[in-house]
């Protein structure tokens, strides 16, 4: 019997020194660059009444890249939830539509994100907005996320809410927000690492919003990079809710709304936190607060509204922040409580425009 031999070849090797810091430079190479590199490939062509896909409204890689060519190209950039993206029009029929048929240019880019409650703004602004400064700001205030408690999130039990990457994940805390450490490191990680916020854009836009290893269990037999086409969606041509008055569906007609106190209100604080953001990047802000849906109000419910507005105007007056608070619209040209229809987006930037609000704004900044 032949002695056991012992094998005198592997196929591990090792790697030297400078092979191993070869190989770091490498990992960093590709850390840093690969997202530079792909908006090469990632054809961005942000033309007029362009606005952010809505299933790529938590796109925020892609929503930086909106910002900053709308920053280059427009001298106006107008930010706020789905009242400035337009939840019941088409790209079309949105409010930075009309202000440029107004003034007969391109002056106005929609930077509106669908759900993008105001502590969620802050948020969005404060790490993907980088471009926006030395820019004229519309930012639109929506009374909506000041209506009850629960929207306001200030409230006790778990809220499931979106836009969850965007909140602050350890200081000011959200009372309903209930998430693991290690998921709130990792958002935290996303908000300030390129290539994390590059490979969840890769994500969304191409796999679904999977992670590749989950989309391969899924698509067992297909190549995983086949998806990659590096061709963005395109903003679907049609409005995403049903653009007919709110009167002929079924919310209700005398709505009582449990609005907040503006002291206490973390939306509000969000609110006031934004501003300060866009102003310490030498933005010239006008802010927009409403035109909130009143016909659908109960009586006690809208003084109480009225009296919030007030509480809002206030404040800007007290910072001498240009503002415009418009009456409500006729009833007819809304969709819902804060949603304009078409007609309600043409009559609000043809009374911006033509009320001189907006000259108004520059002059006061000293523009």
């Amino acid at each position: 019997m032949s002695e056991k031999t012992e094998p005198t070849t592997s196929n591990a090797f090792r790697l030297t020194v400078r092979q191993w810091a070869g190989l770091a430079v490498f990992g960093v190479a590709l850390y840093l660059l690969a997202p530079l590199a792909w908006k090469r490939v990632e054809k961005l062509e942000a033309g007029p009444d362009y606005r952010i896909p809505y299933d790529l409204s938590s796109d925020y890689w892609l929503w930086s890249r909106i910002a900053a060519q709308g920053a280059a190209t427009h001298d106006t950039l107008i930010l706020g939830d789905s009242v400035v993206w337009g939840q019941y029009v088409r790209p079309g029929e949105t409010l930075s539509h009309f202000l440029n048929a107004q003034e007969g240019k391109d002056r106005y880019a929609n930077l509106g994100v669908n759900g993008s409650y105001p502590t969620a703004l802050a948020g969005l602004v404060e790490c993907y907005g980088g471009a926006i400064r030395g820019k004229r700001v519309i930012l639109h205030c929506n009374p909506l996320w000041l209506s009850s408690p629960k929207v306001d999130l200030r409230e006790e039990e778990e809220l499931n809410f979106n836009h969850l990457a965007l909140v602050p994940q350890f200081s000011p805390g959200i009372p309903g927000y209930r998430e693991e450490m290690s998921r709130r490191i990792g958002k935290v990680v996303e908000r300030n690492v390129p290539f994390s916020s590059w490979t969840t854009h890769l994500q969304i836009a191409y796999y679904g919003g999977a992670s590749v290893p989950g989309w391969t269990l899924d698509h067992p037999y297909a190549n995983p990079l086949n998806p990659l086409t590096g061709v963005l969606p395109a903003p679907a041509d049609k409005a995403e809710s049903r653009p007919v008055p709110w009167t002929s569906t079924d919310i209700p007609k005398q709505n009582d709304m449990a609005w907040v106190d503006l002291p206490g209100s973390i939306q509000w604080s969000s609110f006031r936190r934004l501003v300060d953001v866009l102003q310490r990047r030498e933005n010239t802000v006008l802010v927009i607060v409403g035109p909130y849906n009143e016909h659908l109000l109960k009586e006690s419910s809208r003084v109480r509204y009225l009296e919030l507005k007030r509480g809002i105007e206030d404040w800007l007056k007290e910072r001498k922040i240009p503002y415009w608070a418009p009456p409500a619209l006729p009833s007819q040209y809304y969709g819902d409580a804060s949603h304009p229809l078409s007609a309600g987006y043409a009559l609000l930037a043809k009374e911006l425009v033509m009320g001189g609000f907006l000259a108004s704004a520059e002059s006061k900044a000293g523009r």
